[in-house]
């Protein structure tokens, strides 16, 4: 019998909830230069007029924390990383219409 334990941790927001830049890059466990070349790079897009008030969705969090994985475990570099989110995106959006069509059918 197998008796170790799997001990997951995870970070839930509401899609309302927006985080600050010393917040998203605690969240992603990274250096806030990194998040601010996500914005340079146009991965991540925060609402406010300068980088003391930026503010982030719940979606960039998960943008942020993808392309930590692809960069850490892949090595794909930035805008490699972009272009699969940006692939990543509208492979959901044709899942999403594909749904739609199953359902109406």
């Amino acid at each position: 019998m197998n008796t170790s334990k799997e001990i997951l941790t995870g970070l839930l927001l509401d899609e309302e909830v927006t985080l600050s830049l010393g917040e998203l890059s605690r969240a992603c466990a990274v250096h806030a230069e990194w998040i601010v070349e996500l914005v340079q790079e146009g991965v991540l897009e925060p609402s406010g007029a300068d980088v003391e008030h930026w503010r982030f969705g719940a979606s960039s969090l998960r943008r942020a924390r993808t392309v930590r994985h692809l960069q850490r475990d892949l090595g794909v570099n930035l805008a490699g990383a972009a272009l699969a989110l940006d692939l990543m995106d509208e492979l959901q959006a044709l899942r999403d219409r594909l749904a739609v069509l199953d359902r109406s059918c």
